[in-house]
């Protein structure tokens, strides 16, 4: 169907464009100038936050794939610093201090209010059942700017795809651990990049390729096997169809106008280098 198929392409594009959240030096100011202490601090208090002052037991069980040592350095200690309210006046500042420097005066000739109203359609009334993080985000209020808005938007879709990719990991009998030596053997992120930015240790990296080894999803020397290569791809295409509801409703000349716009902001992050590849999201930021 169509619109499953433009869930990969349209990831490619709101996955950027929300990325700048964490990302750029406007950001990680934004969040120090909140009180928050450090790049880390800053993520996890910034992504929960719309969740309201969660504790590490609950953003181990939804962010899925980071270490729990890398979790409690930052949680609940964060919300001592800047509530969630707070925070969330801080994600935005930064967003809109890295857009208006990256954009500057682009910003002019994009058709940012069609595109804000475009991807509001395809992310009001999405269903969010069973999905926590795309909920958070979708009952925060709106934006008057559009690009903030159009940002907003891309932040709910990200969340919701990723909602749906952690119960796909779920259903094939993955931990988060497993989910990152997947994306390690298949070659879509270096070990090394995953390991640092999840906050895993070497022993527990290899204790997950030992499980899927026997599983017989990799080999000894932790690359995929056929089984594992095969078992990864139905992973990618269950997350897929699982994101494709706002497609669906947007309908594909609707959804190819969105994608346009998208993709002028994606080719100015890219440019500024506010998004890099390698990433450890796995996002490639060539042509899908």
């Amino acid at each position: 169907m169509e619109h499953v198929r433009s869930a990969r392409a349209m990831w490619q594009v709101f996955e950027p464009v929300h990325a700048v959240t964490y990302f750029t030096d406007e950001a990680v100011e934004a969040f120090g100038a909140a009180g928050l202490k450090g790049f880390w601090m800053g993520y996890f208090a910034g992504r929960a936050a719309p969740m309201g002052g969660v504790g590490p037991a609950v953003v181990d069980a939804t962010f899925f794939n980071f270490s729990p040592r890398r979790v409690t350095r930052a949680l609940p200690d964060a919300w001592g610093f800047a509530p969630p309210g707070r925070v969330l006046e801080a994600r935005l500042a930064g967003v809109e201090g890295a857009y208006a420097r990256i954009l500057g005066p682009k910003r002019a000739g994009l058709d940012l209010a069609g595109a804000a109203g475009l991807a509001r359609a395809a992310v009001e009334s999405l269903t969010v059942a069973g999905r926590p993080l795309a909920a958070a985000n979708a009952a925060l209020a709106w934006p008057e700017d559009p690009l903030l808005a159009l940002w907003q938007a891309a932040t709910v879709l990200r969340e919701h795809r990723g909602d749906g990719h952690v119960a796909a990991l779920v259903d094939a009998g993955l931990d988060g651990r497993q989910a990152l030596v997947m994306m390690a053997a298949t070659g879509r992120v270096p070990r090394d990049l995953l390991q640092a930015s999840r906050g895993w240790s070497d022993d527990e990296w290899d204790e997950a390729v030992a499980a899927l080894a026997e599983r017989g999803w990799v080999n000894a020397q932790g690359a995929a096997t056929p089984t594992g290569t095969l078992d990864r791809q139905a992973i990618e295409d269950a997350t897929d169809r699982l994101a494709g509801e706002p497609w669906a409703r947007l309908g594909e000349e609707r959804t190819a106008a969105l994608r346009a716009v998208l993709g002028h902001l994606v080719g100015a992050l890219v440019a500024a280098g506010a998004v890099v590849e390698p990433n450890p999201i796995g996002l490639s930021l060539g042509p899908p």
